[in-house]
């Protein structure tokens, strides 16, 4: 069954190559694509319906019925910031469908402090070869389809 994995924020899509860190770039964690929000109160939602089995300000991971995980990441380095300049909009462990805000943000404040706020989107556990229509160039609305996990 397929799964249409949504843009969780709007921005210029881009290929994970192109992600400045090294563990992203070379898919270590996944294959997927990153987003470059627009600067200024942005708010990341679920990029599928599931479950938020992890919600940190700075990430979370969805989780599908059929055990699919995607993976939102706010920025680079975002970790280092102890949740400031984050604000969680659900809690971990809840149900929520496709494009349900989870955390707002603000990426002009973490690029201020030296970070990328490029968001990285991760099919955890999935094989390169499952993601079609991989969105990687242009600009993306939230909740456009951003790839599709065959």
């Amino acid at each position: 069954m397929n799964l249409d994995v949504l843009a969780p924020l709007p921005g210029r899509a881009l290929p994970l190559a192109d992600v400045p860190d090294p563990v992203f770039a070379q898919a270590m964690v996944g294959p997927g694509c990153a987003i470059d929000p627009p600067r200024g109160a942005v708010e990341a939602v679920a990029p599928v319906a599931g479950k938020i089995v992890k919600l940190h300000p700075h990430a979370y991971v969805v989780v599908g019925e059929d055990g699919r995980g995607v993976l939102v990441h706010l920025g680079l380095d975002t970790v280092q910031l102890k949740g400031e300049g984050f604000r969680l909009l659900a809690e971990e462990g809840a149900d929520v469908e496709a494009g349900t805000p989870v955390v707002a943000w603000d990426t002009a404040a973490v690029e201020a402090g030296g970070r990328s706020p490029v968001c990285p989107v991760i099919a955890l556990d999935a094989a390169p070869e499952a993601l079609g229509g991989l969105v990687t160039s242009g600009e993306v609305v939230a909740g456009a389809t951003l790839f599709t996990w065959e």
